[in-house]
């Protein structure tokens, strides 16, 4: 036991203390950030809208979030990763308490499309700020670093904003959103500034290849979009099927969904570490996660028994643990020097795509087909997307062969 808990905490060894501060900086901020699960409940249970409405509403939320990454990028580009997440956070802060406020299906669209513009803004800002302020040799566990503040976020924010809902309903979280983000803001421009940084030239390789001209990183991202579209339906149409189908209250559904942060927080790093090891390429995982986060939803549709719901989760979270950073890997590998940023944007893009299309249509299905014919299609859409990447790994296969 002892050596298990050596090994675990030899994996964050050697990461710069900038990346530490950022990471708490990070971990405040998606702490705040309670208010997006349960984004569907208050939109039903408090404001009365229909499940298509609600659909609608959340594609917002992903329009606003295709938005914000290439305006962030844009920012970076001109003022620097510091300035863009600093204002990203305190414009943000503003931006969730207003939110509270809307109450017609159009003001609370523009609402949600602005709060997650300003928000990520801070996305390919934090990307920036890490190969600025880390080591070369450490730069991919400093991304797991911030990812995994990132999820210990998600799973304190879902498990305390359920007890802020319970005890002071739900104005109270867009003003803890609004004070966290705040205080993220504050905490940052007081501990990081640009002249921390430890940035290297990039390698100029000549004519590199855009990401938009790579028809194999094309059909990556495809998978990508459709693995988010997947995903995502476990922070806006479970929690509908957790509450309606198995009458869950929104405490309860606040653990549940802390559990994956949690379990990420705990489990992601030994795990990377111990697949990297094995040294199978990088597709292969991305496949092995996708198909478990399918199975996730196979298995709910298969018995009543509450239980389940904890088993899916698992299933969700070690797809998730797997699928993301590998997939983070791949990308940046793909990448050629200079044009590294084109590649990274559209691979954030992918996922704020998701975002647009994979709210409403879950609630579309759901609304029109029930909850356990939505399930076996997105079971089906993860076997489409492991279709797609198999046929990319034969590409793959090609180029190197």
């Amino acid at each position: 036991m002892q050596k298990l808990f050596r090994s675990y905490f030899e994996s964050f060894g050697g990461l710069r203390k900038e990346i530490w501060l950022l990471s708490l900086v990070t971990l405040i901020n998606r702490a705040g950030t309670m208010v997006i699960p349960f984004l569907s409940l208050y939109l039903t249970k408090n404001r009365g809208f229909s499940l298509e409405e609600v659909g609608w509403i959340l594609s917002f939320f992903g329009l606003g979030s295709v938005t914000g990454s290439w305006l962030g990028g844009k920012l970076t580009d001109k003022i620097g990763h510091y300035k863009t997440m600093a204002g990203s956070l305190i414009l943000s802060s503003v931006l969730f308490v207003l939110l509270q406020f809307p109450t017609s299906f159009w003001s609370i669209c523009i609402g949600i499309y602005l709060v997650m513009t300003v928000a990520d803004i801070f996305r390919p800002a934090v990307f920036v700020a890490i190969n600025a302020y880390s080591k070369p040799q450490n730069r991919t566990r400093s991304i797991t670093l911030i990812r995994l503040a990132i999820n210990l976020g998600f799973s304190a924010g879902p498990a305390i904003g359920g007890i802020i809902i319970e005890t002071g309903g739900y104005s109270g979280l867009f003003w803890v959103d609004g004070f966290t983000c705040l205080m993220a803001g504050i905490l940052l421009l007081r501990l990081l500034h640009p002249k921390r940084s430890q940035t290297e030239p990039e390698e100029v390789v000549p004519d590199p290849k855009t990401a938009m001209s790579d028809k194999p990183y094309l059909i990556f991202i495809f998978a990508m979009m459709i693995f988010g579209f997947i995903f995502i339906q476990y922070f806006s149409t479970m929690p509908l099927y957790y509450s309606q189908h198995h009458r869950l209250d929104e405490f309860e559904i606040g653990l549940l969904l802390g559990l994956n942060g949690l379990l990420i927080f705990l489990w992601e790093m030994p795990l990377i570490k111990f697949m990297e090891s094995k040294k199978h390429s990088a597709i292969g995982y991305v496949i092995f996660g996708t198909l478990l986060t399918g199975l996730s939803f196979l298995v709910i549709n298969l018995t009543d028994w509450v239980g389940i719901l904890v088993v899916g989760m698992l299933l969700v979270t070690v797809g998730e643990m797997i699928g993301f950073p590998f997939s983070n890997t791949f990308a940046l590998a793909r990448s050629d020097g200079r044009k590294r940023g084109s590649y990274m944007a559209l691979y954030s893009i992918a996922f704020s795509i998701s975002h647009i299309f994979g709210h409403t249509s879950g609630m579309q299905l759901i609304d029109n087909f029930g909850f356990e014919f939505t399930w076996y299609t997105m079971m089906a859409l993860a076997i489409f997307a492991c279709i797609l990447l198999y046929i990319l790994k034969a590409l793959l296969n090609k180029e190197t062969g």
